[in-house]
């Protein structure tokens, strides 16, 4: 699905799938849903939803209901939210990072970076053996 939001160009075919879920019983067509996170290349969030005529997605059609989809553009935070609520740990922490106790009392702060500078920061993180958000720490404290 493809869509101007806001003045911004949302589309399941160039996004990054980050992880999905459904809800209901598949069975019933108007009680079934789905949701997927993606992520735009700019690092930007937003859940593409599909469902029946009794879920949030439902479209009217005269004074009927039917299937309907919505992009949902999202924040980060409102992205972790529903990744915490709907995702595997693993799934949550290949996208957000890892959580620890240690992460308790933490700020978090959203910053746009070019991709090949978040996959370069993942990389010498992962070489160093920490998490990303600890490598980052450990950089700037050395400034």
């Amino acid at each position: 699905m493809r869509k101007i939001i806001n003045g911004k160009k949302y589309d399941t075919e160039t996004a990054r799938l980050v992880g999905s879920n459904s809800f209901g019983d598949p069975n019933d067509s108007f009680t079934y849903s789905s949701e997927d996170l993606y992520c735009k290349r700019t690092g930007e969030y937003f859940l593409h939803g599909e469902g029946g005529g009794m879920t949030r997605y439902a479209e009217q059609i005269g004074d009927n209901w039917a299937n309907g989809e919505r992009i949902i553009p999202l924040s980060t935070e409102s992205a972790r939210k529903w990744a915490e609520e709907n995702l595997s740990v693993d799934e949550y922490e290949h996208e957000f990072g890892e959580v620890s106790e240690e992460d308790e009392g933490k700020v978090i702060v959203t910053y746009s970076i070019k991709p090949s500078t978040r996959d370069k920061i993942k990389r010498l993180a992962l070489d160093a053996g920490v998490p990303a958000s600890q490598w980052l720490d450990a950089m700037v404290s050395k400034l």
